[in-house]
């Protein structure tokens, strides 16, 4: 500006302006004078290249607006102020919910948990602590924009309820929703938001992106040309409570291979008398659907046998002794730790909810493509499944047809590239079609005839698909030694072994035959007229028939 107004013949005059303006708050002592060295520079290179002399006298005078000190919780366990600015700009750590107290400590996660209780979720990400206080900021007139970078998963879950909250009385004028961004050798995805006050009358235009839009939501769509999903409204429906949950959560080396839970099933009965297939289930995860299964079990006390009942089972309690008992004396937890021999979430609510099905649905948490499947009720679902406590060939059908994919996309989160799926956001929220949700149960519309056209197209769905991954010509069934049990497919020698490990489901859904897709066109038909639509609706249509489906069915 400097140069310029000589050019117009008006008289050069100092900066107004300098390195004291600039404020700033860091937690590492080093990068704090890192900090003020580097705006130091800045300040020097503009001078020398506009003109100016620098400083000599000292060269890098102190600069104490960059203070060290922790954003947002004080020693005191209160929060920090912040400066008046004009605008707020920063890279908060990238730290999951899931691993604050593992990093941060349980001192530190308690009064932070405390000192933004009913602000923040306690399942939030760290760097939503800092768009809180950023939209608070704003909102108390003492900034006027902000701009954040934030993992990708800002746009879901409670990273996204904790953003809708810090920008409730502002507007996001522009934002990045899903960039690369490599760190310390790590690759991640990233969003970056930018927020004003919503009476800021030099706010730019809106982009998203790159592109202009009319206005941003706060899961990072947009609305275009009139038209856009703010699926953040979204809220659960009451029909669909207490039908999903995630799977157990072991906390501990139960898993054992097969071959030695088939020699515990084989043993003779315990001094209780009892078999020891009271305590083994097979187990599966997240790869064992996506891959082949890896063909684990579980040890499983449940969650009320007392220690002096699980002894009673002898190997299976001499191995959790053993494997298990070192490792939960260091949980800081004291239920984990004095109940060592149980699970650390045994899911009651999950296995009261199964009941006397002898199947039900499940999908994995994170993965490439949203597959669902059928698992035997006797399987102990891992962590990283959720399960649907359905098992009518209809829900089934529902929730793999194209419309639920859109939802759970649109609704869920995201790890890194991988979509997350979770019982919250994507199925408590999912309007199924009239007279067809998960509190009715199946017999009530097996007359239906939406309802038999839609069951009907996903058992055809799913009786290719196990044909594709188990061939007769390859696989044989074998039975389990106790009678109780599924059976299991078993290669037919070496060269069947050889071809079925590349058969996965994630690489039929990568390769797409057109079998498959037929199949899926076939369901998504019929689930389309079971909501009424046109086959053929597209998906953002759909999106908007759901939204007003599940507004329509709030609770109150």
């Amino acid at each position: 500006m400097q140069l310029e107004a000589e050019a117009l013949g008006l008289p050069r005059s100092f900066p107004e302006t300098g390195p004291a303006n600039v404020k700033g708050i860091e937690i590492n002592p080093y990068a704090a004078e890192l900090a003020r060295v580097s705006v130091w520079i800045g300040e020097i290179q503009w001078m020398r290249r506009n003109g100016f002399a620098g400083s000599r006298d000292p060269i890098l005078k102190p600069l104490d607006t960059i203070e060290c000190l922790d954003a947002v919780l004080s020693p005191e366990g209160e929060e920090p102020e912040w400066p008046i600015a004009d605008v707020v700009i920063g890279n908060p750590p990238f730290l999951g919910g899931k691993l604050l107290i593992s990093t941060l400590g349980d001192g530190y996660v308690s009064r932070l948990f405390e000192a933004y209780e009913g602000r923040v979720p306690a399942e939030a990400d760290l760097v939503c602590y800092w768009f809180m206080k950023a939209g608070e900021h704003v909102e108390a007139g003492k900034a006027i924009r902000v701009g954040l970078v934030s993992t990708n998963s800002i746009r879901g879950g409670a990273n996204r309820r904790a953003l809708q909250a810090a920008s409730r009385n502002c507007t996001i004028f522009e934002a990045w929703s899903d960039e690369p961004w490599v760190i310390e050798g790590a690759a991640v995805r990233v969003s970056m938001v930018c927020f004003s006050r919503a009476y800021d009358e030099s706010m730019p235009e809106r982009r998203l992106d790159g592109q202009p839009v009319e206005e941003i939501y706060a899961d990072l769509t947009a609305r275009r040309g009139g038209v856009g999903i703010d699926a953040t409204r979204a809220r659960g429906l009451f029909r669909n409570e207490g039908v999903a949950f995630m799977g157990d959560t072991k906390g501990g080396p139960f898993d054992v291979s097969g071959k030695q839970a088939r020699e515990w099933l084989k043993a003779p009965r315990n001094p209780n008398g009892r078999p020891n297939s009271d305590v083994l289930k097979p187990w599966m995860n997240g790869m064992d659907i996506t891959r082949r299964p890896a063909g684990k079990w579980i040890i499983d006390f449940g969650w009320k046998m007392r220690r002096e009942e699980a002894a009673l089972y002898e190997a299976p309690f001499r191995h959790v002794q053993t494997h298990v008992h070192p490792v939960r004396q260091n949980n800081r937890r004291d239920a984990y730790r004095v109940n060592w021999w149980r699970h650390v979430e045994p899911r009651q609510g999950m296995w009261q909810a199964l009941g006397s099905m002898w199947r039900y649905i499940a999908t994995p948490t994170v993965a490439k493509h949203r597959l669902f499947v059928w698992l035997d009720a006797r399987v102990c679902p891992d962590h990283q499944l959720i399960v649907i406590a359905r098992d009518d060939d209809t829900t089934f059908g529902v929730l793999h047809s194209r419309f639920h994919e859109a939802w759970s996309l649109r609704l869920g989160t995201s790890l890194e590239d991988r979509p997350r799926y979770t019982p919250t956001t994507t199925v408590e929220t999912f309007p199924f079609p009239e007279g067809l949700s998960p509190d009715i149960p199946a017999s009530e519309y097996a007359d239906d005839p939406r309802a038999i056209a839609v069951a009907e197209a996903a058992r055809y769905l799913v009786e290719l698909r196990d044909r594709w991954l188990n061939p007769p010509e390859w696989v044989e069934w074998i039975d389990e030694p106790a009678p109780e049990y599924p059976g299991r497919p078993v290669p037919r020698g070496e060269a069947a072994a050889k071809e079925l490990r590349k058969r996965t489901l994630t690489g039929l859904y990568n390769t797409r035959p057109q079998w498959l897709s037929d199949a899926h066109a076939a369901l998504d038909a019929a689930v389309a007229a079971a909501y009424g639509w046109d086959v053929d609706i597209p998906s953002e249509k759909a999106l908007q028939e759901l939204l007003t489906l599940n507004l329509a069915g709030t609770r109150g």
